[in-house]
């Protein structure tokens, strides 16, 4: 592990910030933890990445939704029926504004 970076103050004032509640017991572990993981981005700082593109997720992905299609539904009187409120064939909705 190379030097330490964070301190238990450092600890204290990021829980203030975050409103987390923190007994003393607990400081001297996520002093470790937390000191472990800037270790670690550290070490991921070193890498070349000049010929790595950059991308938003590891692998590629297509939308897998399908597409959006107007479909009249098919009772639309038995949807309506159900309406806590409508006027003709429309929901009758608060008014927003």
């Amino acid at each position: 592990m190379a030097t330490k970076v964070i301190t238990a103050e450092d600890v204290r004032k990021v829980a203030h910030l975050a409103r987390l509640a923190i007994d003393e017991s607990e400081i001297e572990a996520l002093t470790q933890q937390l000191d472990s993981i800037l270790d670690y981005v550290n070490q991921l700082s070193e890498l070349d990445v000049t010929d790595i593109p950059p991308t938003t997720r590891a692998i590629e992905v297509s939308n897998v939704t399908r597409p959006d299609v107007l479909e009249p539904w098919p009772n639309r009187e038995d949807l309506l029926a159900i309406a806590p409120d409508r006027e003709d064939d429309f929901f009758r909705v608060p008014k927003i504004m």
